[in-house]
């Protein structure tokens, strides 16, 4: 069973397998297709994924592991 703190390396895992850069819903299409199972045998957490998905990358931008936005809403996530 998938946890919230899993998001974390998965969001960097398909970061880094989508080349560096990538959209969010993009992101969330390499999740899916790779924790499907995961994500539909966790409870709450299938329902919410996506939303908790988007904390997660907050979180590895706190923490240096994403590019942070610096004001900017482009729609994609990025490696340092």
């Amino acid at each position: 069973m998938a946890t919230k703190d899993d998001l974390k390396q998965w969001v960097l895992d398909a970061v880094t397998a989508l080349g560096g850069s990538a959209p969010i819903p993009r992101v969330a299409e390499h999740l899916w297709a790779e924790h499907e199972a995961e994500l539909r045998a966790s409870g709450d957490l299938f329902w919410t994924w996506q939303y908790d998905m988007r904390w997660a990358a907050q979180s590895l931008r706190d923490q240096g592991l994403l590019a942070a936005k610096q004001g900017r809403r482009t729609g994609t996530w990025d490696l340092p």
